[in-house]
């Protein structure tokens, strides 16, 4: 067991440094094999790699769909025109709601957290020096609109972190739907109105809104179809995903096909569209199923008898050792979707058996996985954090007490309060 630790501190050591997880986790998964007697060849070749292959053949139609469509909604303008939408509706004086809501409902209707730091920070820029709100606000705003209740508590979003359980609990994206909807609430207006103390006491201090150095100016309207229009695929998703039923992969291409059939005048560059997100989901797919691959070596070893003893021992609601170990991965691996494959990889099973024994539903296993993974996943080590404070041009010292409030304890605590509910028999 000790074994597992080291690997562990490993694993996310090395993932601190900013060091690829790629090839960082087969020399965690190998610390792993040694220390727990298995053949260090073997257990890379076979074992880590089937956990691997498992995981993207099960899940990378879902990450190149959802990167595709992310990247036609950024390249066609669609993305940029719902968020000045919603800006123009809250108006200027709102302006960390308007940035808030923009960046949620891009996520909600299927959008990628990447691209949607890049479709708004433009908007949150011109919004914030309206306003006249301090600039390092708005890595915080950015993350609680798009790494917090949308990626993993409002009922059928279809962000990855709220797909992977139904594959371990035989559910769907809708799960345990009371505790998702008073999570986000939890999250959203607990997040919001740290923000706007934050302002205000920045304010009182006299620290207002400061052009970026490089003073580049965004062209936040340009040429985009107007918003109905754009809201159209991302109601699409959600539609033929939550009410028809259908296969996550059969939603996102029918918002794909609509995406191109409302932008045809712009066909030209579809292709380079669907090759960069193709692209860019080859890499997200592999860092998770690299996260995956560790987390099947660590399940073979013999000290992982000992390690789910501990976890399944925490006294309580089984749903509490759930969070904790989902959380405690997701931080290791700076990862929502990696830390939460890792855990379920290991330990889904247990958990299904354990809803069947007490009852519980396993909805409610789903969606405090779901939540869980979303804690402590923004650690300073997180690659969209990382993203964001480099498109933001704020570094860690600037924002991200900020960030950690609103997309890591305020997440953490809205996992306590589902679980709650679930003790109560609220789902």
């Amino acid at each position: 067991m000790l074994g597992i630790i080291l690997g562990l501190i490993v694993l996310m050591g090395l993932a601190y440094l900013g060091w690829s997880i790629i090839w960082v986790a087969p020399i965690a998964a190998g610390v792993v094999a040694l220390t727990g007697g298995l053949d260090l060849l073997e257990a890379y070749t076979d074992t880590y790699m089937s956990g691997f292959v498992n995981f993207a053949k099960s899940w990378f139609p879902v990450f190149m769909l959802g990167a595709i469509f992310g990247k036609l909604m950024e390249d066609t303008g669609m993305a940029r025109s719902v968020a000045v939408a919603f800006t123009k509706v809250i108006g200027t004086k709102r302006a960390i709601l308007g940035v808030l809501v923009s960046c949620a409902v891009l996520t909600y209707g299927g959008v990628s957290l990447f691209v949607v730091v890049f479709a708004v920070y433009p908007l949150a820029l011109t919004l914030f020096r309206e306003a006249n709100i301090s600039r390092r606000l708005i890595p915080g705003t950015v993350a609680l609109g798009a790494f917090t209740f949308t990626m993993t508590a409002v009922p059928g979003t279809p962000q990855i972190q709220n797909l992977i359980p139904t594959e371990h609990f035989g559910t769907n994206a809708m799960a345990a739907p009371i505790m998702g909807i008073v999570a986000a609430i939890v999250m959203a207006v607990g997040g919001y109105l740290y923000l706007r103390w934050r302002e205000k006491q920045l304010t009182e201090k006299g620290e207002t809104y400061t052009e970026p150095k490089d003073n580049k100016i965004f062209d936040v309207e340009g040429d985009t179809p107007h918003f109905v229009l754009s809201l159209l695929p991302l109601f699409t998703v959600l539609v033929t995903l939550n009410l028809f039923g259908w296969d996550i992969v059969v939603a996102l291409i029918s918002g794909i096909v609509l995406i191109m059939l409302l932008n045809l005048s712009k066909f030209k560059g579809f292709v380079n569209s669907i090759n960069e997100g193709a692209g860019g989901s080859v890499i997200a797919i592999i860092n998770t199923s690299a996260a995956v691959g560790f987390g099947t070596v660590v399940q073979v070893v013999p000290g992982f008898e000992r390690l789910t003893a501990l976890l399944m021992g925490i006294r309580g609601n089984p749903l509490i050792s759930e969070a904790v170990a989902v959380n405690i991965l997701a931080g290791a691996t700076g990862s929502a979707s990696g830390g939460m494959g890792i855990a379920l990889e290991a330990l889904g099973a247990r958990y299904y058996e354990i809803a069947m024994d007490t009852g519980i539903d396993p909805e409610a296993f789903h969606r405090v996985a779901s939540l869980a993974s979303g804690g402590l996943d923004a650690l300073p080590h997180n690659g969209a954090v990382l993203t964001l404070l480099t498109i933001t041009g704020m570094t860690h010292k600037d924002s991200y007490k900020d960030i950690f409030i609103v997309a890591v304890l305020i997440p953490v605590l809205s996992v306590a309060v589902a679980i709650l509910l679930a003790s109560f028999g609220i789902y």
